[in-house]
């Protein structure tokens, strides 16, 4: 194994210089690093993570914790991270929480120092209760991806979700809708009341039992879900749904009772996923920008670190967009159609 001492000794210089030159640290001359980088090239030298962690205290990892990566929302923000990490020559430390709490609680408290050097937290599914286990973490944390009230101690790079939740409300009201219900998870709630602001805007409610809660963030969820709003109100023209999957199951839920989207029912989804496209029809959706939002958090991390300190509390929304594709129309959409 070739080694910091066989590269000075081919570039003529000492053990010191080599560190400062690997390292981008101390002033040293031009000439002289091209010669440490040229004998590194030569050699094929790779410096030995663990003993610079051992001796610096530094372990070039960021830990993210996500509750999954099967769901593609979470699969982009892993890559962005992953990414950001890679060009500044840092690893990532992946931990997925299952939607298990205490599963989410073995790993937070299993995390120091000598793991890594900063933790992203991605959604606050299972995690929230457990943040006071990071009081004294020693690292630098931040969250993303964060619907719920943010904590006083952590930085959040997060969605504006109840902006998102008014821009799928504010469609349906132009397109002229008015019976309406909600698909929804239970910690979505900024989504529902951005949702519910875009009627109230016009003098009209969205009523508690028009929020159907999914009883998975699924499909299956979604169809559920739906199947409960058109029966409670078969005159509905539209739903909205807080996850894609949601809208997914609604889909098909349309399809067995017999109406049509968008003629019958618009419906509405909220992350626009990739697959929402391929739907059929088309999924108009509300479009959260998750990887900027995560290389943002990320960045904010590695401020901190060049800094040796931690990132100041804030909370930074990022703006989401509407999506406007084939699941949406007019209210009597069928009516007004002459080939109906």
């Amino acid at each position: 194994m070739v080694t910091m001492q066989d590269v000075a000794e081919r570039a003529g210089v000492t053990k010191q210089t080599v560190s400062n030159v690997i390292r981008g640290r101390g002033a040293v001359s031009t000439a002289t690093a091209a010669r440490v980088r040229a004998a590194v090239e030569e050699l094929g030298y790779t410096p030995n993570l663990v003993a610079r962690s051992l001796a610096t205290g530094a372990t070039r990892t960021v830990g993210l914790f996500v509750p999954t990566v099967t769901h593609s929302f979470y699969a982009d923000i892993v890559e962005a991270v992953e990414d950001v990490l890679d060009e500044n020559g840092y690893h990532l430390l992946l931990c997925t929480t299952r939607l298990d709490g205490e599963r989410a609680k073995r790993h937070l408290a299993g995390l120091t120092s000598r793991s890594v050097d900063a933790l992203l937290i991605a959604g606050d599914r299972d995690l929230i209760d457990h943040l006071p286990l990071l009081s004294e973490a020693s690292f630098p944390v931040a969250l993303c991806a964060w619907e719920t009230e943010a904590p006083d101690r952590f930085p959040v790079v997060t969605i504006d979700y109840e902006r998102a939740g008014y821009l799928a409300g504010r469609h349906l009201r132009e397109l002229g809708h008015e019976r309406v219900a909600v698909l929804a998870s239970p910690d979505h709630a900024p989504r529902v009341a951005g949702f519910r602001r875009a009627f109230t805007a016009d003098g009209l409610a969205v009523p508690d039992d028009a929020v159907h809660l999914a009883p998975a963030p699924t499909p299956a969820g979604g169809f559920a879900a739906a199947n409960a709003a058109l029966a409670a109100d078969p005159g509905l023209t539209a739903l909205f749904a807080s996850h894609d999957v949601l809208a997914l199951g609604a889909l098909e839920a349309a399809r067995a009772a017999g109406r049509s989207v968008p003629h019958d029912l618009s419906i509405v989804g909220h992350d626009d996923n990739p697959e929402v496209g391929l739907a059929r029809p088309a999924l108009t959706s509300v479009a959260i920008p998750r990887r900027e939002m995560a290389r943002e958090a990320v960045e904010l991390l590695l401020r901190a670190l060049s800094r040796s300190g931690t990132p100041a509390n804030s909370i930074q929304l990022l703006r989401p967009e509407l999506v406007v594709r084939e699941s949406t129309g007019p209210v009597g959409g069928r009516r007004a159609d002459p080939a109906g």
